[in-house]
């Protein structure tokens, strides 16, 4: 049976990607030995590398003087990578936005390096909605954002113009609508969301930005080190890299980031309708604020509850539990999700 994988990561890639990875692990190109056992700074993986950084800069639109790495630690580490690079050693603030758990996590990390004011939050409505009306002054050293909130199924549908650096935790949409990344001085993703099996995060930053906060910054910990070695100053995670590498080629030959947000706005536009429509589901959020990737909503008639769950995973959907804080369902629908799936699913919900 063809299973339907909702999974909010790891998430589901192209079974190209997955194809290749496989050749890959038993003969990388036809050198007899297996991708996970070649040396870093080989012919070949530099190759793979130098593409993997300058695919990122063609989908994004960016020129030069942005710089493309691929680190490892997850997103959470750079939860405190952006302030030690950033936040000036003496009277450091900075400004977030507080719309979820990785948002709160990354406030967390801040504050262990100097002073944090939080612009919006809307933990007291468990994070039901984006905060609005917020300003960021030139007095903070960077403000920072989270785009896509995969547990309670909201997104930022505008960006704010501020007055100092803008940071954004892109790792739940990244690559699935067109947006002006040039807004951005530096943007973090972690693969395994919506670009590439987990193991490998993506950081986008702008040169200029860097080597200005007057810390001694731990060399594992410095962006500019990582840059001066063209993103291997540590023996990089080099399976993730070529598998994030061929999702990107899958974009890019696929109509680009155009082409995917058309996908992702018509899946997403199955799912809310027949939530909208039927009076047994609901979402968790506001409607202006609701997520494209991750929708998470809840059903309100308990008694239906063991039909729907046995329904689904009949029908070979996977991954549609919700986050263990929220609880409820999450349909995670990231770029590879073709709209067969969410059809699928949809055609159970009418079936209650």
């Amino acid at each position: 049976m063809k299973k339907h994988n909702f999974s909010a990561g790891p998430c589901i890639l192209p079974q190209e990607v997955f194809t290749k990875s496989a050749e890959a692990i038993l003969d990388f190109n036809g050198s007899g030995l297996s991708l996970l056992e070649i040396s870093h700074r080989s012919k070949d993986f530099v190759a793979v590398m130098d593409e993997a950084r300058a695919i990122v800069k063609r989908l994004m639109n960016l020129g030069d003087d942005y710089e493309v790495l691929y680190l490892g630690g997850g997103a959470s580490l750079q939860f405190a990578m952006v302030p030690f690079n950033l936040m000036k050693s003496e009277n450091g603030k900075a400004a977030y936005l507080d719309t979820g758990t990785w948002a709160a996590g990354a406030i967390k990390e801040a504050k262990k390096f100097g002073t944090v004011d939080i612009l919006g939050s809307s933990q007291e409505s468990n994070y039901s909605f984006i905060p609005k009306e917020y300003t960021a002054d030139s007095s903070y050293d960077y403000f920072h954002c989270t785009s896509n909130n995969t547990i309670y199924g909201t997104q930022m549908k505008e960006f704010p113009k501020v007055d100092t650096l803008m940071v954004c935790d892109m790792s739940s949409d990244i690559f699935s609508r067109v947006v002006d990344y040039s807004q951005f001085d530096l943007i973090y993703a972690g693969a395994q969301k919506n670009m590439g099996p987990a193991g490998v995060t993506l950081v986008v930053v702008k040169k200029s930005i860097l080597g200005q906060t007057g810390r001694d910054i731990p060399s594992i910990l410095d962006y500019e080190q990582h840059i001066s070695k063209e993103s291997m100053y540590n023996t990089p995670p080099v399976f993730p890299v070529y598998a994030t590498l061929l999702t990107l080629q899958h974009l890019e030959n696929n109509g680009g980031i155009a082409a995917a947000e058309a996908r992702n706005t018509a899946k997403a536009a199955l799912l809310y309708g027949e939530i909208d429509r039927n009076p047994l589901f609901e979402t968790f959020c506001v409607p202006e604020d609701r997520s494209v990737m991750n929708i998470s909503f809840k059903l309100l008639d308990e008694s239906k509850k063991e039909a729907f769950e046995s329904a689904w995973k009949a029908a070979g959907i996977s991954g549609l539990n919700g986050h263990r804080s929220l609880g409820g369902y999450r349909a995670s629908m990231y770029n590879a999700l073709p709209l067969e799936s969410v059809e699928v699913l949809v055609n159970v919900m009418k079936s209650l």
